[in-house]
């Protein structure tokens, strides 16, 4: 049963009463106290540490305007009415010749190519509908969206089209075929069988009208799981008012306030956060058991069935396993994390010594500043010049390629302060274009993120579709005399999506369906995940991080506990991975009925399990779990990311971070492939070893214990 609103109100009282008789005068001195405790560069380097405007300034007495992406039909928002007709006309052509019983090219080629037909304007308009600050090309792009979108809906439900494609597997196709060809055509078949093609008609229009239904639950959860609560001020102790936003009467609480130093703060906004919403229950189950009866209309035992067919992990019984596995290993670990955070507790806490799950993110956050000193001595040594050669020298070191920057034509980025790298191969030549969006700006969203805005393929006449892409973060702007000055953790995020980058260059795939990040979820991670790697070794940031004024390197004691913090409380965190990951598991495995449990009852049971702390009455954290509608089922997949990448790093870069032998191979290895060949297969060739719950568990506790030391070894010298 839902607690209702006037259980809050109890909730509430109860904490004010609790914390009024603990404010004896000693208590009151301590909350006092806490309340106050919140408290020579080369060409690449220059030009990242300039604004972007600066640099695009066009000499020529040329003013044409070339279009977005270099695209000429891109000069105006009408362009991409006309770039969706032009695709269309040409996907029409692709049906019709796979329809045409003389073709004379491999039917997954020529899917292939009505893949990239569509995906050359659905990917260029989903980001343009996302990022463009002009209204009318975000306007245009969405039309195109949606017009794609009713496309390959059509295309979806083409009976006869699913057939020709499944009898070209199945019974072999008019040209011989290769393994990787078959591999693909697979894909293919399996995203027509997606919207239930296969199945009678009746079936297939209850699949249409399922996904339609999931789709709209998604958007609600989403939407309402980042909802602010407003409580009345008076409901709350009046030392701790002034850490919420006041409007009125009212206090409204917008997230958990991990950064508060004040415990009670950060216990309210627990509290009140994540109180229970009978809405978003309702909405979760629906979309649960929506998902449910989607997967056994398509024929599997249970949506994660579904979810993670053709993934690295394949069923979801191997990911309980990799996760129970990795549970055991980590519960003593994480214990010895928690230890240490009741000592830090006690040290400001003197009334309340016991941790709780409101407590970790904060004295995590105070560990790694009290090692890493503030984080604006650290800055200076982590412009965005910086690290920008930092990355040109490894890819440089393991691939031979070279980051170039390119001045902008006129009308080819969407707004002034954009950076175009074209990626140089020693031998090889250009391999693709990078567009680096780092600046915040109105309409902007807030997120790190990588794009592919045209995917590598081979293309009929024997040349190469070479990649395009954007990465867009979120960084500070520069400002006059000063350069965009990265925190080690927009540092770390940008090598992270840089590795989403250069998986789309590397993966000279014969087919766009699969190349670079389009594999699956759990496999796309890896390159992204293993850039952190670098991100964090002394040996690679030494060799990058100077101070933008004077060019001094930062000091080896300064480099030391950066990287030494960055390991603070790892088993901690990874456990609280492990219980999210078992969470979304065991929400999609067996979505209750009227008789069974309620999706909080399933939260208190997994975190009793999985996690170190116990679970807060009357709180509902998934309710705020919106990643469960992007991640269905497939949130497991940075942590079993973070294992391959680990396993890789140990087992071709640790001894020697910058080595070419190792680059080479893991470029042809791993990140030539991209999703075409099967990820279990690929992984399992390339390591050498049998990827499973123990490999696993085994490559991510070797780096944990790993880093233990280094944080160990970097206290007892201090």
């Amino acid at each position: 049963m839902m607690p209702s609103t006037a259980h809050l109100q109890q909730v509430l009282k109860c904490l004010v009463r609790k914390y009024l008789r603990r404010n004896t005068d000693a208590g009151l001195l301590h909350l006092q106290k806490a309340a106050y405790v919140t408290s020579s560069s080369s060409s690449l380097t220059s030009a990242f540490n300039s604004k972007p405007r600066k640099l695009n300034i066009n000499f020529s007495l040329a003013t044409e305007n070339t279009g977005l992406f270099d695209i000429p039909q891109l000069r105006s928002p009408e362009g991409v009415y006309l770039l969706k007709e032009n695709r269309l006309n040409q996907v029409e052509e692709l049906v019709a010749e796979c329809c045409n019983p003389n073709r004379k090219r491999h039917m997954v080629e020529i899917f292939d190519d009505l893949s990239n037909a569509l995906c050359l304007v659905a990917d260029l308009a989903e980001f343009l509908r996302i990022a463009s600050p002009n209204q009318q090309f975000a306007n245009a792009s969405e039309n195109a969206c949606v017009a794609i979108s009713n496309l390959v809906e059509q295309l979806n439900t083409n009976r006869n089209l699913y057939e020709i494609l499944k009898r070209s597997v199945d019974s072999g196709d008019c040209l011989p075929t290769s393994a990787m060809d078959i591999h693909v055509a697979k894909l293919f078949i399996f995203d027509f069988e997606q919207s239930g093609i296969h199945l009678e008609e009746a079936q297939r229009q209850q699949v249409v009208n399922l996904n339609e239904y999931i789709l709209q639950l998604g958007q609600r959860f989403s939407m309402n799981a980042h909802e602010p609560r407003q409580v009345n001020k008076e409901d709350l102790p009046s030392h701790i008012r002034h850490q919420f936003a006041l409007e009125g009467e009212n206090i409204t609480i917008n997230g958990l306030y991990t950064d508060a130093a004040n415990e009670i703060a950060r216990e309210a906004a627990y509290k009140i956060y994540l109180y229970p919403s009978e809405e978003q229950e309702t909405t979760l189950d629906k979309l649960l058991r929506a998902r449910h009866q989607l997967a056994r209309l398509c024929g599997f035992s249970s949506y994660p069935h579904r979810a993670l067919k053709g993934s690295l992990a394949e069923t979801p019984e191997m990911v309980l396993g990799f996760l129970d596995s990795l549970s055991a290993e980590l519960k003593p670990r994480a214990a010895r994390d928690y230890n240490t955070m009741r000592d830090l507790k006690k040290k400001t806490n003197y009334n309340n010594k016991e941790l709780s799950v409101w407590d970790t993110p904060y004295f995590t956050g105070l560990a790694r500043r009290q090692m890493t000193g503030h984080a604006d001595d650290l800055t200076p040594y982590f412009s965005l010049g910086a690290c920008m050669e930092g990355l040109d020298m490894i890819f440089h070191s393991l691939y031979g390629i070279r980051l170039k920057l390119r001045t902008l034509k006129p009308g080819e980025a969407w707004c002034q302060d954009i950076y175009k790298i074209d990626v140089m191969h020693e031998s090889e030549g250009l391999l693709g274009h990078i567009y680096c969006d780092f600046y915040d700006r109105p309409r902007k969203p807030h997120q790190d993120c990588h794009f592919t805005i045209v995917g590598g393929k081979e293309l009929s006449d024997g040349t190469y579709q070479n990649p395009v892409v954007v990465l867009m973060l979120t960084l500070p702007s520069p400002s006059w005399g000063t350069p965009s000055l990265l925190t080690p953790n927009m540092a770390d995020n940008l090598f992270h999506e840089m590795g989403h980058a250069m998986h789309s260059m590397l993966a000279r795939t014969r087919y766009q369906h699969v190349t670079g990040t389009r594999c699956a979820t759990d496999l796309a991670e890896v390159p992204s995940i293993l850039m952190e790697f670098f991100a964090s070794d002394p040996r690679v940031v030494s060799k990058f991080a100077r101070h933008y004024k004077t060019g001094e390197r930062l000091p080896a004691a300064r480099l030391e506990s950066l990287c030494a913090a960055k390991h603070t409380f790892a088993a901690a965190e990874m456990q609280q991975q492990v219980f999210y990951s078992a969470l979304d598991q065991k929400l999609h495995m067996h979505p209750r009925t009227e008789s069974t449990s309620t999706t909080t009852e399933v939260l208190a049971e997994t975190q009793h399990e999985y996690f170190g702390l116990p679970f807060v009455p009357n709180t509902a954290w998934q309710h705020r779990f919106s990643h469960i509608v992007g991640y269905g089922a497939k949130y497991y997949s940075y942590l079993l990311s973070r294992g391959v990448a680990a396993w890789i790093w140990q087992q071709n870069f640790q001894d020697d971070p910058l080595s070419r032998t190792a680059g080479e191979s893991f470029r042809h290895g791993f990140l030539a492939h991209g999703g075409s060949k099967p990820a279990r297969d690929m992984v399992t060739a390339f390591l050498g070893k049998e990827v499973n719950p123990s490999t696993l568990t085994h490559s991510l506790i070797v780096e944990l214990d790993s880093k233990q030391e280094t944080l160990m070894s970097y206290i007892y010298k201090k």
